[in-house]
């Protein structure tokens, strides 16, 4: 297998294929990005010198609306990667309705290296970069890995100077004060939680406690833990970059997360207001979490960390893929070969872009709702989209993955044809 994460993409999209058939021009359209874009963004640095960093954004494919996607920070950033994202974000707007195509973004560097400063005129040398190429009718970014929140406020706050205009809609994720919706902070977490809800029964994970362990304590490895924790579920173990922590009667993932945002190390610890203190924990690799036998595992990080190599030590009984395709075409196989259900990236973390598409209707109507709706409306989606994929699991007898593949290429199948294919314009038609 190439280490081409496009190619993984692609293999997924096979694999659905074998299952649904679909319109060749549909097939066609789906195996190359409408539009990519590439651009050296110099920024000058606190003591005076000049970089110059390699940015991305890619439109994959906007037959069922303007392209939605993050823009990630990260050394390992490249334009196979940032394609690869791109495809999976069409799947992953069409597989819970939404009216998007797929886009995504990113610029390789190392944000840890950088000053608040530094990172502030990277962020808007970025936005300079692809101001013509994108849109609130075109291409709406969002936060990603390694940008939040106050990033996408720079950028928004870039691309009205350029305009010359106050335009909200042009981004997602943003702070409240500039337009962001409420709810979208814990979005892609608690989206990954409703699905896990939505679905345990019918993957033989019963209406009991459950134990898990997630992969990534970033913000969205956090808010999910955070939420299971708090309906009764037990956190066991959870990483971040430099290793894991265990504790097998459960961990507090609030307190965990309030003392790494305070010493930066992960430990496990009780807090009560400024006060933390460590309790007692195991350590570990992120390797032996993977491997740990709990109900649910929640890889929350970055690409291609179950492969063939480590999936037959798997012992979850089900994973829920809040990172983006953490999980090789190969060890899919091995997994589904052991009855261990995979709840794919293109479901479980749909959230965040579907709280970023309420913001999006928010700017444009001008109206914003409260935290409470948003969540009462996230939920519905997911709920609904987690239902067609259950179904189509049980009419196809294949993994979920493939079942969600399916739920989307309906809708995007649907939409080549709606504007005419070779059917429709072939002699005697």
């Amino acid at each position: 297998m190439s280490d081409s994460i496009f190619e993984t993409a692609m293999a997924q999209l096979g694999k659905a294929l074998q299952y649904y058939s679909i319109d060749t021009e549909s097939e066609l359209r789906l195996q190359t990005p409408r539009a990519t874009y590439t651009a050296s963004i110099p920024v000058r640095m606190d003591d005076g010198s000049l970089k110059v960093f390699q940015g991305y954004r890619v439109r994959y494919n906007d037959l069922l609306g303007p392209t939605k996607g993050g823009i990630r920070f990260h050394p390992g950033v490249t334009l196979d990667e940032v394609k690869s994202l791109a495809f999976w974000m069409t799947f992953k707007c069409a597989v819970v309705g939404i009216p998007y195509g797929g886009g995504k973004g990113g610029v390789t560097v190392n944000p840890k290296e950088l000053s608040l400063l530094e990172i502030e005129r990277l962020s808007r040398g970025y936005m300079s970069a692809i101001a013509d190429f994108i849109g609130p009718n075109v291409d709406i970014p969002a936060p990603d890995v390694y940008t939040n929140s106050m990033i996408m406020g720079w950028m928004v706050d870039e691309y009205s100077n350029i305009t010359r205009e106050f335009t909200p809609s042009i981004i997602t994720g943003k702070p409240i004060a500039l337009g962001g919706s409420r709810g979208r902070e814990d979005a892609t977490g608690r989206g990954g939680f409703y699905a896990l809800e939505a679905m345990k029964e019918k993957l033989g994970l019963g209406s009991k406690p459950l134990t898990i362990a997630v992969q990534g304590f970033g913000n969205v490895g956090y808010h999910f833990a955070n939420l299971a924790a708090q309906h009764g579920h037990k956190i066991v173990a959870v990483s971040d970059s430099k290793g894991a922590i265990y504790k097998k009667d459960g961990l507090d993932p609030e307190s965990v997360h309030k003392l790494k945002q305070q010493s930066r190390e992960l430990k496990a610890a009780y807090c009560k207001d400024s006060v933390c203190e460590i309790v007692e924990h195991d350590t570990m690799t992120n390797e032996e979490l993977l491997e740990l036998d709990v109900d649910v595992l929640a890889p929350a990080a970055l690409e291609n960390v179950i492969t063939k190599d480590n999936a037959k030590n798997i012992k979850a009984k089900a994973i829920v893929e809040l990172a983006n395709g953490p999980t090789s075409p190969e060890a899919d196989e091995i997994l589904f070969e052991k009855g261990i259900d995979v709840v794919p990236d293109i479901l479980a973390n749909a959230g965040g872009v579907t709280v970023s598409y309420f913001e999006w209707v928010q700017n444009r109507a001008g109206y914003y709702w409260e935290e409470a709706d948003v969540h009462d409306k996230l939920k519905i989606i997911i709920d609904k989209a987690a239902k067609e994929v259950m179904d189509l699991k049980d009419e196809h007898n294949t993994n979920l993955r493939t079942c969600a593949y399916i739920a989307a290429l309906r809708r995007i199948n649907e939409a080549v044809k709606a504007k005419g294919t070779r059917q429709n314009f072939s002699s005697g038609s």
